[in-house]
């Protein structure tokens, strides 16, 4: 195939949730077969995203597992974008980080349920926490502070939990003004207004010139839900809940039967892909 018939044929922008679909929750395990899928697909040029409510640090494995130096990632529920890149200490360049004011947040949040532990998340290090998480529940490092240090500096995302959390506080906070999404009965992500993994993956979609017709997206979780409305494709793994699956546009295979991979060949074959007009257009442009 010549450059310009490369060129041609459609990119598609794959964004991919992390916890549920490419592995199970809290571990760094991606299957052999999901991670050659990836490989392949990412051969075959198009873009393949992580997006996924895990902070950065905790993303950094999965990418260089996968091979994506140079890709994109989408993380804390879309409050932090940034590209995988080895030339840097750090393994990446932050693109953007939005942050809320914790102190707010966290008076109600103390107000309502006392007991609620909390993690105050900084970018590319960890969490500083009120009392220690165990290690499968966040990323990174943690450091025990009081609560005037938990709500002294913005950040990117605030966790709560606590028994019974989504039922006594998800409403009372997403009141603030804030965007709240509940990963279970008793964890609540807190992140800024306005966001979801849809909107920071629409910037990204954006950047690298990928038509909207042209975007897929798998995954599992409630935190999914945005992208998959967003995504011209989107896919619900087979076990997800069923107010994920409605949502989606296709429903693949669990986990553990590989689903995330079975999309991922599909795309790869299938016969013909529509134009990227966005692409054509830049390429256009700079001829």
């Amino acid at each position: 195939m010549t450059t310009t018939e490369n060129m041609a044929r459609a990119r598609l922008l794959v964004a991919l949730d992390i916890d549920g679909t490419l592995c199970p929750d809290g571990t760094n395990t991606i299957p052999a077969v999901t991670r050659q899928a990836v490989t392949e697909v990412v051969a075959a040029g198009h873009v393949v995203v992580l997006a996924t409510g895990r902070s950065l640090v905790g993303v950094l494995p999965l990418g260089e597992a996968l091979g994506l130096d140079g890709s994109w990632v989408v993380a804390s529920n879309g409050a932090v974008t940034a590209r995988l890149d080895r030339t840097w200490p750090s393994g990446y360049r932050v693109d953007s980080c939005q942050t809320l004011d914790v102190a707010p947040v966290l008076h109600l949040a103390r107000r309502l349920c006392p007991g609620v532990r909390v993690a105050v998340e900084e970018v590319g290090w960890g969490y500083h926490v009120s009392e220690l998480f165990h290690r499968a529940e966040v990323n990174g490092r943690q450091i025990v502070v009081s609560d005037d240090d938990l709500a002294a500096e913005p950040a990117p995302r605030v966790i709560l939990s606590a028994p019974n959390a989504t039922a006594l506080l998800m409403e009372p906070v997403r009141n603030l003004g804030v965007t709240v999404n509940p990963a279970s009965p008793s964890w609540l992500d807190v992140t800024p207004a306005g966001l979801s993994k849809a909107s920071a993956l629409d910037a990204v979609r954006r950047h690298v010139g990928v038509a909207p017709a042209n975007t897929v997206f798998v995954g599992d979780g409630v935190n999914d839900i945005e992208a998959m409305e967003w995504a011209a494709r989107s896919y619900s793994m087979g076990h997800a809940p069923m107010v994920v699956q409605d949502a989606a546009d296709h429903i693949t295979s669990t986990l553990s039967e590989h689903g995330a991979a079975t999309v991922l060949r599909d795309l790869l074959t299938e016969p013909a892909q529509r134009p990227d007009v966005e692409a054509q257009a830049l390429a256009g442009a700079g001829s």
